[in-house]
């Protein structure tokens, strides 16, 4: 499979080299565009405001950018938190697109989003600030209504971005498990 992994708002750090090689080793092609071209970040704060600093359309211009040339061998797009929202913005606009696997995040959905059977898998901590139980109801039967095939795994008691060891959020038995099925659910596609 061919995966185009962004980063979260911490920019590119180890995890997500870390996570490109998990999947490398699996067999699968992947990419890690570096969206913030070298920046990283200490702090979620530090990383928004460079992010807001930076602008949402400077972001998917940068993603679309590092995407385009592989998008015709059909993508799974995948990202953490930042990069997930990032991800479900270019799944849901390549009709090449193969999958969709977001770990720590979601984005909005454009009323006139659709595609067909979409791969859709999402992880995500419970509870979690930044997706809270009413914005992943409302998600959920978004992207239902656009068209996607969606499960969603929750991991009661992890932090926001528990896949990375790097930061205090993190929760190895949660990062497991998370790996372990979005492995299996990349077989499938």
């Amino acid at each position: 499979m061919n995966i185009m992994l962004f980063h979260s708002t911490f920019g590119l750090r180890p995890a997500v080299r870390d996570a490109a090689d998990r999947l490398r080793a699996a067999g699968h092609e992947v990419w890690t565009p570096d969206l913030f071209e070298g920046r990283t970040f200490e702090t979620v704060e530090e990383g928004m405001a460079f992010k807001d600093e930076l602008g949402k359309d400077e972001l998917l211009k940068r993603a679309i950018l590092a995407a385009a040339p592989y998008s015709e061998r059909g993508l799974v797009y995948a990202g953490f938190s930042l990069g997930a929202a990032t991800a479900q913005t270019l799944a849901l606009g390549d009709d090449k697109a193969r999958g969709l696997l977001l770990l720590h995040g979601t984005s909005d959905i454009a009323e006139t989003a659709s595609v067909d059977e979409l791969p859709v898998q999402l992880h995500v901590a419970e509870p979690d600030a930044f997706e809270p139980d009413d914005w992943l109801t409302a998600w959920y039967l978004q992207m239902g209504k656009a068209g996607a095939d969606v499960e969603v795994y929750r991991y009661a008691g992890a932090g926001h971005l528990y896949t990375d060891p790097g930061l205090p959020d993190y929760d190895e038995e949660a990062a497991e498990a998370t790996w372990r099925v979005a492995l299996g659910f990349l077989e499938t596609l």
